[in-house]
């Protein structure tokens, strides 16, 4: 059976007799840009520690989706949210919310790597000093922990005053998950953290996603179904409805990918559709 459901407080997966409390939580939430809404009325819970992948054609309001988790929409003009988002007890959409402390708390890893114009060191300094941690030795031990964290501290122990630009697209994409992890998120946004990699480093990241589940809640985008399928413990599929994005399905990974409920994710899963 398919669960997404009215009730936001639990999720539990068909192939799983144990029932997961939700964590973060969206409920009938819609977004306009202008007149035009990208998605309506969705119902998404989101278990603490898992990788939740969100699948489904371009267009379909994926990205806006992630983007709207950490109020990354309060920086597009005529953007207009409404229903509800919590995380833990934390309602994000709330005028009051402090948006710098949500947005450590939920981090964004983006499509195309985008390391700062300074050295690799400097790339996770910097915002750890823009979040109060100035003493160079919390800044060193931060540096090596996230660096090693990724798997890219051997790579760049020798050249930390080296350029970022000067890296590989895959240990660009591993520094800026470095970057994201060293301001200790608790939910972690990929927006197809892969797509700009070319098959080795994107074999390597992905590896990297996996080593986190269970630290971290990962929600990520991701037009490869096989990626998918491999790394996430729950999908969600979107699909495009009246000219807007709907959320159509949501399960384990294996449920969807085995035994869909619907039949647009099951024409989708075999490539009919999509």
């Amino acid at each position: 059976m398919s669960i997404v459901s009215s009730d936001t407080n639990l999720i539990s997966s068909p192939t799983q007799t144990n029932v997961l409390q939700s964590y973060l939580f969206t409920q009938k939430l819609s977004l306009h840009y202008g007149s035009k809404a990208a998605f309506k009325d969705v119902n998404l819970s989101i278990p603490k520690g898992c990788i939740t992948a969100i699948i489904g054609p371009s267009g379909s309001g994926k990205t806006s989706f992630l983007c709207c988790l950490n109020r990354l929409t309060d920086l597009m003009p005529h953007c207009k949210l409404s229903g509800k988002i919590k995380l833990g007890e934390l309602d994000i959409l709330h005028p009051k919310t402090d948006t710098v402390a949500l947005r450590r708390r939920v981090g964004k890893i983006f499509q195309k790597p985008n390391p700062f114009p300074l050295s690799i060191w400097n790339n996770i300094a910097f915002p750890l000093k823009e979040h109060g941690i100035k003493k160079r030795y919390d800044l060193d031990r931060i540096v090596e922990e996230v660096l090693i964290d990724v798997g890219l501290w051997d790579e760049v122990k020798d050249r930390l005053k080296s350029s970022a630009l000067c890296l590989s697209g895959g240990q660009k994409q591993r520094l800026c998950i470095a970057r994201t992890l060293a301001l200790k998120p608790e939910v972690l946004l990929m927006d197809e953290p892969c797509s700009a990699l070319d098959p080795i480093s994107s074999s390597i990241v992905e590896n990297l996603i996996i080593r986190l589940r269970g630290k971290y809640t990962i929600l990520i985008v991701t037009h490869n179904l096989a990626q998918a399928r491999r790394i996430s413990d729950y999908t969600a599929i979107f699909w495009v409805q009246d000219g807007s994005g709907r959320l159509i399905e949501m399960g384990s990974a294996e449920q969807i990918f085995e035994n869909p409920q619907e039949a647009i994710t099951s024409a989708y899963i075999s490539g009919i559709r999509g």
